[in-house]
């Protein structure tokens, strides 16, 4: 390796593209190629970026595995950045694989790492949690012990273990320091306000008041029955009953819970769960149909009486609470991804929440129409992003498996 590159390469890992670039600039072999590519990355010309790089990978001869392979974790990261799930996993898998075969544990580890952030980034935590536990940190830079540690506060946060997830920030904060970049730092510092950050607001009894990550962590290890507006769950201590695809059910059970102990009348119930401004008696019938579907989910954790006026819950708990979002939005979970201010594309969001594309386009262009979210680009590059803030922490709304998985 010449000492231009060698020069270049020591700049790019002290996060300076802007010196990378001054010593391989004008340089078309492919090592050169492959610094610029990442000092591209660096200074945000994703598209430029990743031209360069699999420019670099094809001048790689076959004797150069490792080289290719390098090329292909920079374009994997590159991927990941610019919210590309598309990308095929599988290439990352052998890159790494050809990585340890030939003795480089640093690129290996820092594969992995980006194999455990996009399972984190689409929910796939226990996925995640399997990569992790195989990834051995100590071969790793600063910086990218930072990003290792940041991974692990996220999985920790969508778990709601506050705890590990206070511990893995702290660590985050120190490599970040000794890397001294300060575009991490700041990324650092902003992931540690989501812990002091409201994230979601609790109803019980008619009152209602913002609390923290460790305050829902506290509440769901409670023995209070909680109607979870932000998972679409109904639980109590270890039971979970989970309505995400049943809708109609869970709009049911969370007026009832936000009126216990009261109870709620009939027409209020069918405006909530039906949306029916003249009730007639086919609402009421079906309202009574699906009263009796909940009473049968709900067995476990308590009961749904009849009254005079409608019906109240009944649980087998002391107390009954309703948690739901900061802000009630209809599209809560899209802005949820599209919050990390990133641009991320149609397809993208649908892969991450296990939608449909058609789905999600309905979505942003509600939102769109909303001003909440704004397009950038045309056709298949059109890319989505919120404006600078979207009101409201998001992480008991990002994608993951729900408690009881």
């Amino acid at each position: 390796m010449d000492s231009l590159i060698n020069a270049a390469g020591r700049a790019l890992a002290a996060g300076d593209p802007v010196g990378a670039l001054k010593r391989v600039a004008l340089r078309d072999d492919p090592p050169a190629l492959a610094l610029r590519g990442i000092a591209m990355a660096q200074l945000g010309d994703l598209a430029k970026a990743k031209d360069l790089l699999k420019r670099a990978g094809r001048a790689f001869g076959a004797r150069e595995a490792v080289a290719r392979a390098r090329c292909v974790v920079a374009e994997a990261e590159i991927a990941l950045v610019s919210r590309d799930l598309t990308w095929p996993a599988k290439s990352l898998d052998a890159a790494r694989a050809v990585l340890e075969a030939h003795g480089d544990p640093m690129n290996a580890a820092h594969a992995r790492n980006l194999s455990v952030r996009r399972l984190v980034l689409i929910g796939h935590l226990d996925e995640a949690e399997r990569e992790i536990a195989m990834l051995d940190p100590a071969p790793l830079p600063a910086a990218s012990r930072a990003a290792y540690e940041m991974v692990t506060a996220g999985i920790a946060i969508r778990r709601l273990r506050t705890g590990q997830a206070r511990a893995a920030l702290a660590r985050a904060q120190v490599a970040a320091r000794a890397a001294a970049i300060p575009a991490l730092i700041a990324e650092v510092d902003a992931a540690g306000a989501a812990l002091t950050a409201p994230a979601a607001r609790l109803i019980a009894r008619g009152q209602t008041h913002v609390i923290k990550l460790d305050e829902v962590e506290a509440l769901f290890a409670s023995e209070a029955l909680v109607v979870d507006a932000c998972r679409n769950v109904v639980r109590a201590g270890g039971t979970i009953v989970s309505l995400a695809t049943r809708p109609v059910l869970f709009a049911l059970a969370r007026a009832l819970g936000e009126a216990w102990p009261a109870d709620v009348e009939r027409a209020a119930l069918l405006a909530r769960a039906f949306r029916a401004k003249h009730a007639d008696e086919s609402h009421r019938a079906r309202l009574r149909v699906e009263i009796a579907r909940l009473r049968k989910a709900l067995g476990p954790l308590g009961d749904i009486g009849a009254t005079a006026r409608g019906f109240a819950l009944v649980p087998r708990a002391r107390e009954v609470v309703v948690l739901a979002p900061p802000v009630d939005e209809e599209n809560a979970d899209v802005l949820a991804l599209l919050a990390d201010g990133e641009s991320w594309s149609s397809s993208g969001l649908a892969i991450a929440l296990g939608a449909s594309a058609r789905t999600v386009q309905r979505s942003l262009d509600a939102l769109a129409a909303q001003g909440k979210v704004q397009p950038l680009g045309q056709g298949r590059a059109r890319r989505w992003m919120t404006p600078p803030a979207v009101g409201f922490p998001t992480s008991l709304l990002l994608p993951g498996p729900l408690p009881s998985d």
